[in-house]
């Protein structure tokens, strides 16, 4: 390990204007502060910390071990005719030594003159410090970006939501956790795209602008294309697209990437979010849920070394099999109350008030489950047999067809993180759904403004196998793995008012 940075503060006279300052006089000396070169064959400092005992070294210079970094300036410290200075990457620090009598006066000065943030590449043999930390003796410092700007305090980091969300470059400077959940977030992606390839699951490209946006009952957002002189959405969901790619003659196919729902924010709601979306073939809501378990539990582990987390005083394994659990066993364990006997104003009064009057009974059970049985869920569970109106595009559940459909909810942590169904395959019954669903929008029970998709319905007309979706929302479940409590800690840039 390299020696700890020292507490940055500005230092007197570290201003803009200094640093300009600064600037301009490098230019007049015939030094480019952005070289269009870089720092070609650099050495990640991690590699060069693991690769080396100290111990066994002994203190002094290394000269048979030469390596050349690049990084940001985050400490300095200085000597009379030494200056030590340390250098981050990515992969970690490490403490650069240089002597006046080594590198002759004007490299020396140049390295004297350099600003907390700067960018420099720096080469020099391996050094063993007195307090037996490795670092490197300079040969060479090249200035590789000249920051103008104080930076963070690169010791403390950010405390400031404002800062860290709106100006996330700084964040990232400051914040090694922040880098680190960032890291995690592309191995996470990563872990997924490499799992479904894997599986045989195809990746598929689907309209993110969309004429007729379904798939989800989220509000959208709108835009006006000018050269058809047409309103066009930001996709809700993906699944329309998909599953006609099934009629095509596809079978298991998935597609990761954004999503858009013009709704509310909060710390677990975004209006740009990831998902991924997958349909499994001749598969129903029981197949598809065996593989989301395995799914998550596979990448999990992959991108923590476990399938157990430690959140709010919780530990949390998703380890499959998860818990399967009836929504409505659920409410009955938590309420006493049975879904499938009461009536909508009953219901209603388990929300003490808490409940919109146009809400129908799918609606009022659906705010139950949201605020009366997920909050008291740790543990991976699925949720299974849900509101039939709420969920359009799957098949109904055979012992209540009515008023249930064959859908599920994935809960981890009081949070929903994936969803899913057997899909409907039967055109009559999905254009019956459809109507269902937009009397449901006329009686004002919710807000759902997306259209009766003929397209979709004349598709199915061709004939689709049984299939079976699901959705996951990588934010969310990036949250509980990251241990973070708001969605914009694991969003890089994410929406502000």
């Amino acid at each position: 390990m390299s020696e700890a940075p020292s507490k940055v503060e500005p230092s007197e006279g570290s201003t803009e204007s200094v640093r300009r300052e600064k600037l301009e006089r490098l230019r007049a000396e015939g030094i480019e502060p952005y070289p269009r070169q870089g720092w070609p064959d650099r050495d990640k400092i991690s590699s060069i910390l693991e690769a080396h005992d100290p111990e066994e070294l002994g203190e002094g210079e290394h000269s048979q071990f030469s390596y050349r970094i690049a990084g940001r300036l985050v400490g300095q410290r200085g000597h009379g005719k030494t200056a030590f200075f340390d250098v981050r990457d990515l992969t970690g620090t490490i403490q650069a030594y240089a002597r006046r009598d080594a590198i002759g006066d004007e490299a020396f000065d140049r390295i004297e003159a350099l600003d907390i943030g700067d960018a420099v590449g720096v080469e020099g043999d391996l050094y063993v410090t007195k307090r037996g930390q490795l670092a490197l003796a300079v040969r060479e410092c090249t200035m590789l970006a000249k920051a103008l700007r104080d930076p963070p305090d690169l010791f403390h980091g950010i405390s400031d939501p404002e800062v860290r969300y709106r100006q996330r470059e700084l964040d990232l400077m400051a914040n090694e956790r922040s880098r680190e959940i960032f890291a995690m977030r592309a191995k996470l992606v990563a872990a997924i795209r490499a799992y479904m390839n894997e599986h045989d699951f195809v990746e598929l490209e689907t309209p993110t602008l969309q004429q007729m946006t379904g798939g989800a009952a989220a509000r959208p957002f709108t835009t006006h294309h000018n050269t058809l002189n047409r309103e066009l959405f930001l996709r809700t969901a993906t699944e329309l697209y998909l599953k006609r790619t099934i009629v095509g003659g596809f079978e298991n196919v998935y597609e990761l990437g954004k999503f858009f729902r013009n709704e509310g924010m909060s710390p677990q709601h975004n209006p740009e979010f990831t998902m991924l979306e997958w349909f499994l073939s001749c598969a129903d809501y029981n197949g598809v849920m065996a593989f989301t378990e395995q799914l998550v539990s596979t990448v999990v582990e992959q991108v923590l070394g476990t399938t157990v987390v430690e959140r709010d005083g919780n530990t949390i394994d998703f380890k499959a099999p998860w818990k399967r659990v009836t929504l409505r066993d659920a409410i009955l364990e938590a309420t006493g109350a049975d879904i499938v006997a009461s009536s909508r104003d009953e219901l209603a009064e388990l929300l003490e008030g808490d409940v919109d009057p146009k809400a129908d009974w799918a609606a009022v059970v659906d705010s139950i489950q949201g605020k009366l049985v997920e909050p008291k869920i740790v543990q991976p569970t699925f949720l299974v047999d849900l509101p039939l109106d709420l969920w359009p595009l799957v098949k109904p559940q055979p012992d209540h067809p009515a008023l249930l459909g064959e859908a599920f909810d994935g809960i981890v942590a009081g949070m929903e993180i994936t969803g899913g169904g057997t899909d409907v395959n039967d055109p009559e019954m999905q254009r019956r759904h459809f109507v269902r669903q937009r009397e449901r929008q006329e009686a004002g029970s919710e807000t759902d403004p997306h259209p009766h998709d003929e397209e979709f319905v004349r598709a199915l007309e061709y004939g689709m196998l049984t299939a079976s979706g699901c959705g996951i929302g990588i934010d969310r479940l990036l949250m509980i793995v990251a241990g973070a409590e708001n969605l914009r800690d694991v969003i890089l840039y994410p929406s502000m008012r």
